[in-house]
């Protein structure tokens, strides 16, 4: 299965997408901000990136332009996982490398659709 890094500032969000992706048999990393993530990215490899806009530290924008200048990661897909709805932001994602969007609330079964999607296991 998948090793898969989560980024979510808010802890109920980084326990319920632990459990549903460890569930499916995916190995989850998870960590608080963009700038623990990129620290990690920049040192472990991972099958897909799934994270908030909206963190300390570090935003989910400046988390995918960086992740996505990294060699390792230009072909990572990277989800973004908000309460955002605004189409001009999610074109920015886009613009700045995002492969995908999962609206908050999220489901278990939104969460595997989005992984079939990207994913090529």
């Amino acid at each position: 299965m998948a090793k898969i890094l989560t980024v979510d500032d808010a802890v109920s969000i980084r326990t319920a997408l632990s459990h549903i992706l460890s569930s499916l048999g995916h190995q989850v990393i998870s960590k608080e901000n963009g700038r623990e993530a990129l620290e990690y990215a920049r040192e472990e490899e991972v099958d897909l990136v799934i994270t908030d806009l909206n963190m300390p530290e570090m935003n989910g924008m400046s988390l995918i332009g960086s992740l996505r200048r990294l060699d390792t990661y230009q072909g990572v897909p990277i989800l973004v996982m908000t309460t955002e709805t605004d189409e001009y932001k999610k074109k920015k994602a886009r613009g700045v490398g995002a492969t995908g969007w999962i609206a908050k609330p999220f489901t278990e079964e939104r969460i595997v659709n989005a992984l079939q999607k990207v994913l090529r296991n």
